[in-house]
């Protein structure tokens, strides 16, 4: 028995010391080694992506390196579950969805009396009928309620003011016309008359009767047959 045991135990010793046999075990030993390192550095690289800390990097590659060759694959297990779970380029990015969502939101119109969607052309809300936009008069083009201009031709909404001695009359002046001619009867608009009962009405001139007298005109003569 013993022996035997020499035998194996010689068997063994001498595959051990062949040169062809140490030399593929110093291969795997150069190859656990280079994966150590390998892992140790793609911890440093994998933390970078995913914290902003400048120390922490240096923290995942020690903790690969101080677990040694022959523990290594433990620590890649241990930092696996311990590190962030996303990168910062995939917090940036979820963020900016984020964000364009909540504009792409914002931007839907809503009506402001019963807060239901509206669409940006409707000029009245279909459900509670509130005045949303109203129409240029100048190019046909929906502006604002609050809209002082129309931002596509430039027509002034505001209100001018209308000029003193009309304002104190009540009436809007009516347009200069030519010497002798009689001012067609213009109505001034709502707006613009203050008081309609102080529109001055025309008078009516009577035609002049002949002075006593006078010689009054001969009926025309019949006509030669």
């Amino acid at each position: 028995m013993t022996q035997l045991i020499q035998q194996v135990g010689s068997v063994i010793g001498g595959i051990f010391g062949s040169p062809i046999v140490q030399l593929f075990a110093q291969v795997i030993a150069v190859y656990v080694v280079v994966i150590w390192l390998a892992a140790a550095y793609w911890a440093f690289r994998d933390m970078q992506l995913r914290t902003e800390n400048a120390l922490l990097p240096y923290v995942a590659a020690a903790f690969i390196i101080v677990f040694s060759p022959i523990a290594f694959i433990a620590a890649v297990i241990v930092y696996r579950i311990v590190r962030p779970q996303e990168k910062i380029g995939e917090v940036v990015e979820r963020t900016l969805a984020e964000e364009a969502l909540l504009a792409e939101v914002e931007a839907l119109s809503s009506c402001p009396n019963c807060a239901r969607r509206v669409h940006d052309e409707w000029i009245l809300c279909p459900t509670c009928r509130t005045r949303l936009k109203r129409v240029c008069p100048n190019c046909s083009r929906l502006v604002g309620l609050d809209w002082s201009l129309c931002a596509w031709c430039g027509r002034d909404f505001e209100r001018r003011d209308a000029p003193a001695g009309a304002t104190a009359a009540g009436v809007r002046p009516a347009p200069a016309t030519a010497a002798g001619a009689r001012p067609a009867a213009m109505a001034a608009p709502a707006d613009l008359v203050a008081d309609p009962v102080a529109v001055e009405r025309p008078t009516r001139v009577r035609p002049s009767r002949p002075a006593a007298g006078a010689a009054r005109p001969s009926p025309d003569a019949l006509p030669e047959r």
